[in-house]
């Protein structure tokens, strides 16, 4: 075989690799998808900036189900400013939790603080 037609096959391979993650990858469910649902449910909010790695380190820990929690995005594209919403919000730093009783943490929060400040259950693993 040809190195011309090995790097096709490699190619069409790829290709065809790549077509079934992402026909199966998006509708898969996260472990914590009834978790961060039910926080988002609960009137919290999420404050965050995209170049803070401490809150990429707080939708790391949710995983495939990050994409549903109530997350506000404070920063402006280029990173030098604060959007409205957060500076309305009265935010001063990322990330940042309020909570419909008044409650804001500032930083990491661990999905135990989480569940008891918004009454949602963290769900068992089942492996």
């Amino acid at each position: 075989m040809s190195i011309k037609k090995l790097v096709w096959l490699l190619v069409a391979l790829l290709v065809v690799g790549g077509l079934v993650w992402l026909v199966r990858t998006p509708g898969r469910r996260g472990k914590l998808d009834s978790f961060a649902t039910c926080i988002k449910d609960s009137g919290a909010t999420f404050y965050g900036a995209f170049w803070c790695p401490h809150c990429q380190n707080q939708k790391a820990m949710f995983g495939s189900s990050a994409k549903l929690l109530p997350y506000v995005e404070c920063s402006t594209p280029d990173g030098n400013s604060q959007l409205p919403i957060c500076k309305d919000a009265g935010v001063t730093g990322y990330p940042t939790w309020k909570f419909p009783d008044g409650t804001v943490l500032s930083g990491e929060v661990s999905l135990e603080k989480l569940s008891e400040l918004t009454s949602c259950q963290i769900p068992v693993a089942t492996e």
